[in-house]
């Protein structure tokens, strides 16, 4: 995650490690991301495959990691995702998968960026200071709507994750959709994939689609989802002995919750109760975007 941020300030745009023969060279500009000029031919959303949900009926669900001997390095976690614990779910449905660059490009040509009524105030500001018109590394070039990423920049694929989202962009997708991101609790309860395989690929630099992904459903591996929770502690937490305070420091501070795991993430930091978090208007790291509902 550090690395792609780190190569986007460079004003050539380089590859980490170039795709032969559709990677491109150079950048137009290096601010922020640019909807086309007026009259302007881009890439329409082609249809994705068609989006799944699993019904959940609620009830008592346990979520967090269970307590464990501290040698046991096959349970490790750290103090934020204990203790172990039960909590209430209203009946709701989460997305088989995750959402494309062919529906955030519907958003996009619908006014997403422009049409306040999708965003929170803060991140309505914040669209309005930055100029935000697209994802953080969306560029419109000729006549084609251009992704950077880890391979440099490539044409957008209507089937591929969309990536490096913001909380506050994911949750306008999600308003604007009639949806809503999941709580980290029912993303959590829903999460049953296997998480062997799904970690750090030196030979994948980007999110794959539903199809071509070793997760179908691609709760591990791919991206960071982000969830409507913010970063707090769980009832009865206590800061384990010895703790450096880079997590549970944070329960104070303006933060969301994303779960999950990305292609780039460590094998050690890929389980169901792993707990990410990140400040709602940064969009810098490989994060994603699953819905949910609520059932009447």
């Amino acid at each position: 995650m550090d690395a792609l941020h780190l190569l986007s300030l460079h004003p050539a745009w380089p590859a980490y490690k170039p795709d032969e023969g559709s990677a491109d060279e150079g950048r137009a500009d290096a601010g922020q991301s640019s909807a086309p000029a007026a009259g302007q031919v881009v890439a329409h959303a082609t249809a994705p495959a068609p989006m799944n949900w699993f019904r959940h009926e609620g009830g008592l669900a346990t979520i967090g990691q269970a307590e464990s001997a501290p040698a046991d390095r096959a349970t490790f976690c750290f103090d934020n995702e204990r203790p172990q614990h039960q909590v209430y779910l209203s009946p709701y449905e989460i997305s088989d998968r995750l959402i494309t660059c062919g529906e955030w490009l519907e958003f996009l040509e619908d006014g997403g960026y422009c049409r306040s009524e999708f965003w929170m105030a803060e991140g309505w500001a914040l669209v309005a200071e930055q100029e935000l018109a697209a994802p953080m590394y969306w560029r419109a070039e000729d006549t084609e709507w251009k992704v950077f990423g880890l391979a440099g920049k490539q044409p957008l694929n209507p089937q591929q994750p969309v990536s490096n989202i913001s909380w506050f962009e994911a949750d306008a997708f999600a308003r604007w959709s009639g949806a809503r991101l999941p709580t980290e609790a029912e993303w959590e309860v829903a999460a049953n994939a296997p998480v062997a395989g799904a970690h750090l690929n030196l030979d994948v630099l980007a999110p794959r689609s539903a199809g071509s992904s070793p997760d179908s459903q691609q709760w591990f591996g791919e991206l960071w989802q982000w969830t409507e929770s913010s970063y707090r502690p769980y009832p009865g937490y206590r800061a384990s002995s010895g703790a450096i305070g880079e997590y549970n420091g944070k329960f104070m501070m303006n933060q969301q919750v994303l779960r999950g795991s990305s292609f780039a993430t460590p094998a050690g930091h890929a389980r169901t109760t792993y707990r990410n978090f990140f400040a709602p208007a940064k969009s810098w790291m490989f994060s994603g975007v699953r819905l949910a509902r609520d059932i009447p």
